[in-house]
C-alpha cells in the first residue's frame, strides 16, 4: 500500500469536520469507513462525493456481518428490553450463558428470557442486575457463551443495501466484520466482486477456529486481529496474546487493531471528575464545545511505556500493519498524536 516499514490505518467518517484533511495525510496508509449505526440515507449522502478510486488514502469500508447490535432498547417495568439485529440461540439453563457484556466490557445485564424468535432480549431488575448505564441504539453487545448460535442471513436487508450503496460510491476494499467461516468470505466476495481486497476481521472464539483450522491465504484477503472486540470475546484476557500470535502466523500480511495507543485518549481522574465529565457528556452529547473541552481533560500527548512497548512486541512477532480505533479518531487532536506517537516509533524501531 505504501513506502513505510508500517502501515497505519485510521478509522473515520466522512462527516467529521477533520475528514477532509486525514483524507489526502501521507502519514496514513488507509481510512477505514465505518458506518456502524448511520441509516442507509445518511450513508449514501457522506459516501457520495467521495473520490473513492482515486483517493489520496485508500479508503475502506466496514461491512457488518454476524456482530450483534442493538436495534431498539427500552426501560419497561424496571427492566431492560431489546431487539437485535440478529436472532438468537442460547442454552439458558447454564447461569452464565445469562451474562450479557455492553460498553466493550465495561458493564453487564442478565439475562431472563429470549423471545420473537431469538430477537428479543428480556434482562432481569436493572436495579440489582444491570446494567448501570443506558444502552442505545446501534451499540454492540457480547454473549460469550458456547452455546450461542447466531441465526438468521450472514447479512441484513439493512446492510445488503448500505453495500450497495458502497459498490456504488466505488469502494473495493472491505472490512468484515466477526467472520468466522469460508462461507462467510464467500458471500461477500459474491457481493462485491472477485477483484474485491477482503480484510478479514477476527473477533471470537469461532472466528479464531476458522483461521487455525479452515482459513487459507490466497490473493487479495488479509486477517485482521480486531482487538477491540476480539478481547472481549475471548475466555480469559491473557488469551488475546495467543490469538494475535495465530493471526500473523496463519497470514504474513495480516493487520492488526484496536486497543492501540489508548493511553494518548485517556488518563487517570480523580473520581468525582470523571463522574462530572461523563454526566455532562451524557447530558450535552451534541456540544461540540463540550467535546473539545472533555478532549482536553483526558488528552495526555504522551504516550505510556507499555503503549510503545507493545507496538514493539506486535512487531517484533511480525505485525506490520495496524489499525486505530475509533475512539482516537473522533478528534483532530487524539488523532494527530496518534499517528505521530505511530511515527516516532517506526522511525525509533527500524
Amino acid at each position: 500500500m505504501s513506502d513505510h516499514s508500517f502501515e497505519l490505518i485510521a478509522t473515520l467518517w466522512p462527516g467529521f469536520a477533520h475528514f477532509p484533511e486525514f483524507a489526502i495525510d501521507a502519514r496514513l496508509d488507509g481510512i477505514r469507513v465505518n458506518p456502524a449505526t448511520a441509516p442507509i440515507e445518511e450513508l449514501e449522502a457522506a459516501i457520495s462525493n467521495l473520490q473513492v478510486r482515486d483517493a489520496p488514502v485508500p479508503l475502506f469500508y466496514d461491512v457488518k456481518g454476524r456482530q450483534l447490535r442493538v436495534e431498539e432498547a427500552r426501560e419497561h417495568e424496571g427492566h431492560l428490553e431489546v431487539i437485535l439485529n440478529h436472532p438468537i440461540r442460547i442454552d439458558l439453563r447454564d447461569p452464565s450463558a445469562r451474562i450479557v457484556a455492553f460498553k466493550a466490557g465495561a458493564d453487564f445485564a442478565t439475562l431472563d428470557w429470549i423471545e420473537d424468535g431469538g430477537r428479543r432480549l428480556i434482562f432481569k431488575d436493572g436495579r440489582t442486575f444491570g446494567p448501570k448505564y443506558k444502552v442505545n441504539h446501534g451499540e454492540s453487545l457480547h454473549i460469550r457463551h458456547p452455546s450461542l448460535e447466531v441465526l438468521g442471513n450472514l447479512f441484513t436487508d439493512h446492510e445488503l443495501r448500505k453495500i450497495e450503496a458502497a459498490k456504488r460510491a466505488g469502494f473495493t476494499r472491505f472490512f468484515l466484520s466477526y467472520t468466522e467461516s469460508q462461507s462467510d468470505v464467500d458471500q461477500l466476495r459474491e457481493l462485491v466482486g472477485q477483484d474485491a481486497e477482503l480484510w478479514l476481521k477476527i473477533e471470537n472464539e469461532k472466528g479464531l477456529r476458522f483461521v487455525e483450522n479452515a482459513f487459507k491465504k490466497t490473493d487479495g484477503v488479509v486477517l485482521a486481529a480486531a482487538r477491540g472486540d476480539l478481547f472481549i470475546e475471548v475466555q480469559r484476557p491473557h488469551d488475546i496474546l495467543k490469538a494475535v500470535k495465530l493471526i500473523i502466523k496463519k497470514d504474513p500480511e495480516a493487520c492488526v487493531g484496536s486497543r492501540i495507543l489508548l493511553s494518548i485518549a485517556t488518563r487517570a481522574m480523580p473520581p468525582p471528575e470523571k463522574l462530572r465529565a461523563l454526566q455532562a457528556i451524557h447530558a450535552h452529547a451534541q456540544d461540540p464545545n463540550l467535546l473539545d473541552l472533555i478532549v482536553r481533560i483526558f488528552h495526555d500527548p504522551t504516550p505510556s511505556c507499555a503503549d510503545f512497548s507493545e507496538l514493539a512486541w506486535l512487531a517484533e512477532i511480525g505485525y506490520k500493519r495496524f489499525l486505530l480505533c475509533d475512539e482516537l479518531c473522533l478528534h483532530k487532536d487524539l488523532l494527530n498524536t496518534a499517528i505521530n506517537a505511530f511515527r516516532v516509533f517506526e522511525e525509533a524501531y527500524t
